[in-house]
């Protein structure tokens, strides 16, 4: 008999999670509120590193270009800065994705059945998902995914404009270059002959394209078995 009694117990327990109290959707709009405004500071954040990267990638364009015999050193050196803001970016856009894809539940499983059918379907468990996530917090995706995504989003452009400012300032000064062999000895910095810093260049530029490929076939094999678009998932 006590099974029995445990058993319509949590028969009852399930059915009352058939619906949500006034309360309770009112509580649910208050979090997402605190969860929009979450993601919301840390985009700001994400915005202020690609600003970084833009704003310091022209003045090195500004030196580097000030005159014909200014050095194309500082072309150079901005790629370190640029390779620091865009793994501290990384690392910012995993804490915004966890925010985002709140959020992003939240739309999907609570307000848009809401507002179209009137019918929160809990039955399929999605408030228990998010429930996890709560008790249980974690990174959504791991740090390469994170970092390949900030790439395809915004760096790959800045590494393309970085790289072909290096090649145009050896190019065009102090005069334009009559062989290959001109443009590898204008590329010298110091005892580094410009070979080495064709080479470092080639495998800096190359690798975080890498990334960036190997990152969206992650999401696509991801979104693939989930069936569903990554905006619509958890992470």
């Amino acid at each position: 008999m006590a099974s029995v009694t445990s058993k319509h117990g949590a028969d009852t327990s399930e059915s009352r999670r058939n619906e949500l109290t006034a309360a309770e959707i009112g509580a649910v709009a208050h979090l997402y509120r605190g969860e929009v405004y979450r993601s919301t500071i840390w985009r700001t954040r994400l915005d202020t590193t690609t600003n970084w990267s833009v704003v310091t990638l022209g003045v090195a364009l500004s030196i580097s270009f000030s005159s014909p015999n200014a050095s194309p050193l500082p072309l150079v050196l901005v790629g370190v800065l640029i390779l620091l803001f865009m793994m501290l970016e990384a690392r910012r856009y995993r804490y915004f994705n966890v925010w985002r894809a709140r959020c992003r539940w939240m739309e999907t499983h609570f307000y848009a059945p809401m507002l179209d059918e009137g019918d929160l379907h809990l039955e399929d468990n999605w408030q228990k998902t998010l429930a996890a996530d709560y008790l249980h917090p974690r990174y959504h995706v791991g740090y390469l995914v994170a970092l390949g995504r900030r790439i395809r989003s915004n760096y790959l452009w800045i590494l393309l404009i970085q790289s072909l400012a290096f090649a145009g300032k050896l190019a065009v000064h102090p005069t334009p270059i009559q062989s290959w062999r001109q443009a590898i000895d204008r590329a010298d910095v110091g005892p580094v002959p410009g070979e080495v810093l064709f080479f470092v260049g080639f495998v800096y530029v190359a690798s975080c394209a890498s990334v960036a490929l190997w990152s969206k076939r992650y999401d696509a094999r991801r979104s693939a078995v989930r069936g569903k678009e990554r905006s619509d998932s958890m992470g």
